[in-house]
């Protein structure tokens, strides 16, 4: 009897392992059901770029239909449970899907930590139409602003989506001569956190340049409609930020479709916990990306588009391999390094096969778009790649 594996999520790790999927299947063995709220494929850690230029849009997004084989079925929903009792997946719109095997890949939503009103006050950056919001409200902002007066855009957050939003809107501003004053703010104690002081060093100098005010080591107590407020506590004087526009990237979490599921889930994050073949606590469930927690030793593996994209080569195939009752394999992440964007500029660090353990310029922006247009002709085409280089 033919078995029937469904993937739910279009992000980088169920587009990548339903390619992987397809490429691992023997004839017969398998029937592929993929579902997402989504019919297309956003290349995520790019889609900074649409706060600056909406144009790129259609670069970012590739239809369901240019990666998955006419052989399998897709089904646009939301899923709103999964049944791991009976095996069943369902969907907001009234669908039930039966599965023998399933993969989880729902990617993350953003943690707003319990900060009073931040989730209500601020644009998230999880989608495409968070960035059109971006986009309009610092636009209308700038329109609104003067020199004596500019816009005021404050960023939440100095990990990578932090650094790199901020970075867009300075280059919105250059390129329109528009009155914006940008204010990154941190927590911890400097930008990047938790990495090699050196990359840290080199991508505040960039943000600088940029005109960037960056301010560390304070945590935003509240939002409201016009400010973000620190301190406040006992034995502390509350300050105050005002904003016209105000984005929050400051951590992810586990996606709230997860909450009622049957399965094993880290307590404050709401992500699933996997072992390193991706399965999960429920049987014949496995789970990957920033949907999960995936076992790498004593630690996990990061929450990274780099880690999805090889995560899904493996997962994939696992699915193919449970289909015929093989062995299933591990799956180890090997960082690769990383390159951070700030606008039109780009940071690399510990990249392999590099000898400079830091570095900027025009090495370090062409790897920037050469990892995003690989990734695009892999799920899609080298066509397709090759045309989203200039954009990336």
């Amino acid at each position: 009897m033919t078995s029937q594996v469904v993937v739910v999520g279009s992000g980088y790790a169920g587009a990548g392992a339903v390619k992987a999927f397809e490429d691992a299947v023997g004839e017969g063995e398998a029937e592929l059901t993929w579902i997402s709220e989504h019919d297309y494929h956003l290349v995520l850690h790019e889609v900074h770029r649409a706060i600056r230029n909406p144009a790129v849009e259609e670069k970012l997004m590739i239809s369901v239909d240019e990666i998955m084989s006419e052989q399998s079925t897709f089904l646009e929903g939301r899923v709103v449970n999964v049944n791991t009792d009976e095996r069943v997946v369902e969907t907001a719109a009234g669908d039930a899907v039966e599965y023998d095997y399933l993969l989880l890949a729902l990617g993350s939503t953003t943690a707003f930590f319990g900060i009073e009103g931040l989730k209500q006050h601020a644009h998230q950056l999880k989608g495409i139409e968070d960035a059109r919001g971006i986009h309009e409200d610092v636009r209308e902002a700038a329109a609104n602003a003067t020199r004596s007066d500019p816009a005021r855009v404050v960023v939440g957050g100095a990990g990578l989506s932090g650094i790199q939003t901020a970075g867009e809107v300075a280059e919105y501003r250059d390129k329109h001569r528009a009155p914006i004053q940008i204010t990154l703010v941190e927590g911890l104690d400097e930008v990047f956190p938790g990495n090699d002081p050196q990359v840290q060093n080199a991508l505040r100098q960039r943000l600088e340049d940029a005109d960037v005010e960056i301010l560390t080591g304070e945590f935003i107590s509240k939002a409201d409609a016009d400010a973000v407020y620190f301190g406040g506590g006992e034995d502390e004087d509350e300050t105050t930020l005002p904003y016209d526009v105000l984005v929050w990237t400051g951590g992810i979490t586990g996606q709230e479709e997860l909450d009622g599921v049957g399965i094993k889930k880290h307590d404050r994050s709401n992500r699933v916990m996997a072992e390193s073949d991706f399965t999960t606590s429920a049987d014949r469930v496995f789970a990957i990306g920033d949907t999960a927690l995936i076992e790498q030793g004593d630690d996990v593996a990061p929450p990274t588009a780099q880690a999805a994209w090889q995560a899904a080569e493996v997962a994939g195939e696992n699915l193919a391999r449970a289909a015929r009752g093989a062995p299933l394999k591990s799956w180890r992440h090997d960082d690769k390094g990383t390159v951070i964007s700030v606008g039109e500029k780009a940071v690399a660090h510990d990249v392999v096969g590099m000898p400079i353990k830091t570095f900027g310029g025009t090495p370090a922006k062409l790897l920037k778009k050469a990892i995003a247009s690989r990734w695009i002709a892999k799920v899609s085409s080298a066509g397709r790649g090759v045309s989203a280089f200039a954009d990336m």
